[in-house]
């Protein structure tokens, strides 16, 4: 068993930076692939970024095209953390924030098998 708590939304203007956190319990957090996801209003759950077990060495780093180059994912396995950093935010990065552990594909929210309970973001233009 997995539960995640998010942390870190807020209302920033277009042009800054938010850092999310999201800090999980249980001793299996090594194991997971972490993600972060978004949901806007009236829009679907669509997948932001990803990070393997190991931190993303070897590769092990997915990103949405929409954040790439803007956000970064990163985790700290000792601290059972996973972050994203967040710069150059726009009105459309406005949404709810979730975090999710999952064993298998990181880009499908159907694969997930534990989330949060969400974190707003408000980007202001």
């Amino acid at each position: 068993q997995v539960q995640l708590v998010e942390s870190g939304g807020g209302l920033v203007q277009a042009g800054g930076s938010l850092r999310l956190s999201c800090a999980a319990s249980g001793r299996t957090f090594s194991s997971y692939r972490m993600g972060w996801f978004r949901q806007a209003q009236g829009k679907e759950r669509e997948f932001v970024a990803a990070i393997t077990p190991s931190g993303g060495s070897g590769g092990g780093l997915y990103y949405a095209d929409s954040v790439k180059g803007r956000f970064t994912i990163s985790r700290d396995n000792a601290k059972n953390t996973v972050y994203l950093q967040m710069n150059s935010l726009k009105p459309e990065d406005t949404a709810v924030y979730y975090c999710g552990a999952t064993r298998h594909v990181v880009t499908l929210k159907g694969l997930y098998d534990y989330w949060g309970q969400g974190t707003q973001v408000t980007v202001s233009s």
